[in-house]
């Protein structure tokens, strides 16, 4: 089977979301093979415009969600999306992904923070990662807190407006340690 190229540098780089920890057990070292770690505007200023235009979208896509919860969530999302979280099935289509994000700002705060991004070569597709933390509380009134990675796969739609075509996100294990912090710029 032939992979296009468009699928094959996803591939890529989706492979440089991996922590370091995993590709050094891989036999891979991400800074010996030139693989870039997280960026800001403010400490990389060589960022693309590409790249600038996907981080202020995934920045208006958490102020939404952290107003509007689940609802708000939903509504930045392609109607062929697909979610893919942590130890659940992939949730396909905007409408069902509606039906699964229903909770309100106050019950759950689902914040994150992209630490990159990268455009397609063609401008119309891209992708954002970065860190996310979920609050919440118990039945007993007791803090829950989770975390990890996501990666947002971005389009542009045939009207010019941005919309989600894939949400993927992995709790990081509680004990991660050092193995799967970014290395400090």
């Amino acid at each position: 089977m032939r992979v296009p190229m468009r699928m094959r540098r996803f591939i890529l780089a989706a492979a440089t979301l991996l922590p370091s920890c995993l590709l050094a057990q891989s036999g891979l070292d991400p800074f010996k093979r030139g693989v870039p770690t997280a960026s800001s505007p403010l400490t990389e200023p060589t960022l693309s415009p590409g790249a600038l235009q996907l981080l202020t979208l995934e920045g208006e896509f958490a102020q939404a969600v952290a107003k509007g919860g689940g609802a708000a969530f939903a509504a930045w999302f392609a109607d062929d999306a697909v979610t893919l979280n942590n130890g659940k099935m992939p949730v396909l289509g905007k409408a069902h992904i509606a039906e699964k994000a229903t909770w309100k700002p106050n019950e759950y705060q689902l914040t994150w923070q992209p630490e990159n991004a990268q455009m397609g070569p063609s401008g119309d597709m891209g992708y954002t990662w970065g860190h996310y933390d979920g609050t919440s509380k118990d039945r007993n009134g007791n803090p829950v807190v989770i975390g990890g990675r996501y990666i947002t796969i971005w389009k542009r739609m045939p009207d010019g407006k941005w919309k989600v075509a894939m949400e993927a996100s992995a709790e990081e294990p509680a004990a991660a340690g050092e193995c799967c912090k970014l290395p400090a710029p």
